[in-house]
């Protein structure tokens, strides 16, 4: 429990940390959202999003620690864990006091694979903050490249306000390059955030797990060969090659008096 604890504080501290900063540099922050309102509000909502299903992740994984606590403090028969341990804390309540390696490492692969399933959906949302963050530098590289080329294209240098309108023109190359920083910049950041409690969500599935295969193993019977029967396998093979080098021997003279 105490490492599910220090997880969950780490997250918490790190929540209140990222909203300190976003608080005491709240207009730079605001003019950056509003650089490009609808991607960088899709950006933002995504990250929001993720930082609320890894708190979801960390608090599911309250009754895992509960159920693991009780099982490895001699409470075999408690109720079966709900979410991710289910299946296995049916199959211990099933199995004798000692496990066998087979069975040690079936349990071990299932909450292995659970573990890895559960990650998932974090892991799509921080690829998908990346994403959101290259999509709008390329789109505000377009828009940048689009918005030169038609001033460009449309100054005529014999007017006496030529300069007024490459004023007047730059508006949406700039808008286009302020896009592409910014969506960059809150992509970004929005995966590192997601990423470190993500990180934690792990750390708190990892200990669980190890807590959990060092218990197990201490139960398990490690196959050991009989001492009685390999020294009698083991002559009865020196025997059985023996045979049949002086077979091989004989053979070879039968062979080489016929040639004679």
């Amino acid at each position: 429990m105490s490492s599910f604890h220090g997880n969950l504080n780490k997250m918490a501290l790190f929540t209140a940390f990222v909203l300190c900063i976003i608080i005491f540099f709240y207009r730079t922050f605001f003019e950056i959202a509003t650089a490009n309102i609808y991607l960088n509000g899709v950006i933002i909502g995504t990250t929001l999003f993720g930082m609320i299903l890894c708190f979801i992740k960390i608090f599911a994984l309250l009754p895992e620690h509960k159920w693991s606590t009780a099982y490895m403090n001699g409470r075999r028969r408690a109720k079966a864990a709900p979410g991710l341990l289910r299946s296995v804390a049916i199959m211990l309540r099933a199995q004798s006091n000692h496990l066998t390696e087979g069975g040690l490492r079936t349990i071990m692969d299932m909450v292995l694979v659970r573990f890895e399933d559960d990650r998932d959906s974090i892991r799509y949302i921080t690829n998908t903050l990346i994403f959101l963050g290259l999509l709008g530098t390329f789109w505000g590289l377009i828009v940048t490249v689009g918005g030169f080329a038609n001033l460009i294209g449309n100054l005529n240098f014999n007017d006496e306000s030529v300069l007024q309108s490459m004023q007047t023109g730059l508006s949406q190359p700039l808008g286009g390059m302020a896009t592409a920083f910014t969506s960059s910049l809150l992509g970004l950041g929005g995966s590192l955030v997601v990423g470190f409690l993500a990180l934690q969500v792990n750390m708190a599935q990892n200990a669980i797990f190890h807590e959990l295969e060092e218990f197990l193993a201490k139960r398990t019977n490690a196959s050991v060969p009989d001492k009685g029967i390999c020294p009698r396998l083991e002559s009865g093979l020196d025997k059985i090659i023996n045979s049949l080098k002086r077979i091989d021997e004989n053979m070879q003279y039968v062979a080489y008096e016929d040639f004679e």
